[in-house]
């Protein structure tokens, strides 16, 4: 902010407006200064102060060094238009090694629609950030559209599948109860990785997860859970009993080199100590070998979607399975497993209604038209529908996020518009509240059904 003050006097008035004309020159230059500025300069800036975590850091200043600066890092602030970034994203997705022109061995392979949305991402904050900045006077990535998000189907290993890997991984001391936890308990590889001893209760059968194991080429540090809280997960008698048989071998081990395991030993380590954690990457190379040797095709995070299917087949709660995943809400995991929940609710209607003893008359001749809630005819009121019944059995709790428009729409193999129009019968029926550029959310209060 500039000013000066102007002493009294017979030629206050013009020295007023001269002082002004200094100050609006001096603005104007610092505004063309800025604008000279390259994209490449506004992300190193944007990064050096953005708060994030280290593998977040490293992914941005990758996708930074591999897809920005070839394509876009020399252009001034100025010059980067919508149109261009439409544009920009295009290419993206046409080729991840930006080809110029047909070469011998190569085969133009698309970048991931979820890369490309970091990238507007990334783009989007240093952006604003430049706003913030008095270096340009509007954001372009506000305009632009980067491709829609897609939710891309689980792929777990079938329950033949994950018998083979769990008979083969038990033949690895180390590998087989690691295996065993990642199905029980969806945890991710960064997770398992965390694991105390101190975390583990087998008197009260829980397991605490509080931490995850992060890693950058040959670097691994601790650091918080995803969504930085713990989760207390239970356990069946058999994870259990494995667990403290498990513990058992540990401590076995570190008395065999003259060591002893402490509360704060890792559960996976490759010190007889336990003092160290285990690398996520070598946990991945040693799981990947043992599935090429078995020729099944799937990868560790792949357990995480096992364990989650077959939660939500046993009829579990999608609230309850969200907890356990460490989802932020049931609404990710409604729509990460949509095809899943809609099956196992076809399942428990259809336990419900052969359990139903059969009535000596009809119910009703005449339904009343008032009350009586028809079968949805159009996909719009399938998507209601489906909202409604997780809105009622708890699963969107009040207060939380439903899906996006693009979320809905790509879940449910329909046109956006289609997906506007169920979440306007929703509002229409005051179950959840729409603000603009906001996600809807479920209502506080639900009115009674």
């Amino acid at each position: 902010m500039l000013s000066q003050t102007i002493p009294a006097g017979p030629t206050a008035l013009d020295d007023a407006e001269a002082a002004a004309r200094r100050m609006l020159t001096q603005v104007r230059e610092r505004r063309e200064l800025r604008t000279d500025v390259t994209l490449t300069e506004l992300l190193a800036s944007h990064l050096a102060l953005l708060h994030a975590s280290g593998t977040t850091r490293h992914s941005y200043q990758c996708m930074v060094t591999k897809h920005v600066q070839p394509l876009l890092g020399h252009l001034r602030l100025s010059a980067i238009t919508p149109e261009l970034l439409d544009h920009y994203y295009s290419e993206l997705r046409r080729c991840r090694d930006h080809c110029r022109r047909p070469q011998k061995n190569h085969r133009c392979r698309p970048l991931a629609p979820a890369t490309v949305r970091k990238i507007h991402y990334l783009l989007s904050g240093a952006y604003h950030r430049a706003v913030r900045w008095g270096w340009i006077d509007r954001s372009p990535t506000m305009d632009a559209a980067p491709p829609p998000k897609a939710y891309l189907e689980p792929q777990p290993p079938t329950p033949a599948e994950a018998a083979q890997i769990m008979d083969a991984a038990a033949r690895h001391p180390n590998l087989g109860p690691l295996v065993w936890l990642a199905m029980v308990t969806g945890a991710r590889r960064g997770e398992l990785c965390a694991l105390r001893w101190r975390h583990f209760d087998p008197v009260h059968r829980v397991l605490v997860i509080r931490a995850s194991i992060a890693q950058v080429g040959t670097t691994t540090w601790e650091k918080d859970t995803k969504l930085h809280q713990r989760r207390h997960l239970a356990l069946d008698a058999d994870t259990t009993a494995m667990l403290v048989q498990y513990h058992h071998a540990q401590q076995h081990r570190a008395a065999s080199v003259g060591a002893a395991l402490t509360p704060d030993s890792f559960v996976f380590s490759s010190r007889a100590d336990g003092a160290t954690w285990r690398p996520p990457d070598s946990l991945t190379r040693q799981y990947r070998r043992l599935v090429t040797r078995l020729g099944i095709r799937t990868t560790l995070h792949k357990l995480r979607h096992y364990s989650a299917t077959e939660l939500i087949a046993a009829g579990v709660d999608v609230r309850t399975v969200a907890g356990r995943l460490g989802h932020s809400d049931g609404g990710t995991t409604l729509a990460y497993y949509a095809a899943w929940v809609r099956e196992a609710d076809q399942r428990a209607s259809n336990i419900l209604i052969s359990r139903l003893p059969t009535p000596r008359r009809p119910l009703a001749t005449k339904p009343d038209t008032r009350t009586t809630t028809r079968r949805p005819r159009c996909p719009y009121e399938t998507i209601a529908a489906e909202l409604r019944t997780a809105i009622a059995d708890g699963t969107l709790t009040p207060g939380s996020a439903l899906p996006t428009i693009q979320e809905l729409a790509t879940i449910h193999h329909v046109a956006p518009s289609t997906a506007h129009r169920a979440i306007a019968q929703l509002t229409r029926q005051h179950l959840i509240t729409v603000t603009r550029g906001c996600r809807a959310r479920v209502n506080k209060t639900v009115p009674s059904t």
